[in-house]
């Protein structure tokens, strides 16, 4: 119940700062900036060279869906991440000290943490899934289905995802002893996870070496699964349903991965994500344990 009770306040601390909760989507707003301004006319461009029976609208519409993804990968790491800002300012202030001389035990102040972190990266992660769908239903493009939608916030995020990359967060911030330096890292940090997901640019624009490694990685594994659902119909307008053109759509654009000559499946990304989530938990416990002292 302790914990429960700590999460709660964690949670309150956090949507108490407005200044927080907007740079916890720094990161995916920057995302939407280079789209609007340079990025998102290049792919289309691209696009249309590549498929030029498809209309405007249909190139628009994919590439949207794919933007948007990627801004949802974005987000439920760096929000989970903000989240934790309140265990640096307790850190950096000495509220442990009161902490650590009440009834409250060292366990339930980490879970407190945790649970508070899950929580952020879930709703702000709704939110921006809510404002896209929203934004493509105004512009009169299919938006996901049901199921489609269950899928993408259900193992997606819910499950998976949001605890793996909170449970990661709790362990980089081990590492941070200044509200300063936390800031800087969450930027640094938004920024690389964006291209390690391939949020910026195509996976099928990069070496091939390179794009081994970044599939190998969690984020872009994430980021797969969520641009399944998100691009499902798009992508299958586009390609007017040949195959051929949508494998390789999906091949150049991260909706099916691979490494080496190893698919990546989405059971095989579920349970890649799972056993960060379970090793990660463990480290930042550990690591917390000896910072709460």
């Amino acid at each position: 119940m302790s914990a429960l009770i700590l999460a709660r306040r964690n949670l309150r601390i956090f949507f108490r700062d407005r200044t927080a909760v907007f740079f916890s989507l720094l990161s995916a707003l920057i995302l939407i900036g280079l789209y609007a301004l340079v990025l998102g006319s290049l792919q289309v461009d691209n696009l249309q060279s590549r498929f030029p029976t498809a209309t405007n609208a249909e190139v628009q519409a994919f590439v949207d869906a794919w933007v948007f993804a990627g801004i949802t990968m974005i987000t439920i790491l760096t929000t989970g991440l903000a989240a934790l800002s309140v265990f640096i300012e307790d850190s950096s202030s000495g509220r442990f000290k009161d902490f650590l001389v009440s009834p409250i035990r060292r366990a339930s102040l980490i879970f407190g943490y945790m649970t508070s972190s899950f929580i952020v990266s879930i709703v702000m992660t709704v939110v921006v899934v809510s404002i896209s769908q929203g934004y493509t239903a105004i512009r009169g493009n299919a938006t996901m289905t049901a199921t489609e939608l269950l899928l993408a916030l259900g193992y997606v995020v819910v499950v998976v995802a949001a605890a793996a990359f909170s449970a990661l967060s709790g362990f980089i911030v081990t590492f941070v002893r200044s509200n300063s330096a936390f800031a800087a890292m969450s930027t640094i940090v938004g920024t690389v996870i964006g291209f390690l997901a391939g949020a910026y640019i195509p996976a099928g624009t990069l070496p091939a070496s390179v794009v081994n490694v970044m599939n190998a990685m969690p984020f872009a594994q994430a980021a797969m699964l969520l641009r399944q659902p998100f691009t499902a119909h798009s992508a299958e307008a586009l390609t007017d349903g040949k195959s051929e053109a949508v494998s390789a759509l999906n091949d150049f654009y991260g909706i099916a991965i691979s490494v080496g000559d190893f698919d990546v499946s989405s059971a095989g990304a579920f349970t890649a994500l799972a056993i960060v989530c379970i090793v990660f938990a463990l480290l930042s416990s550990f690591r917390l344990s000896r910072r709460i002292r």
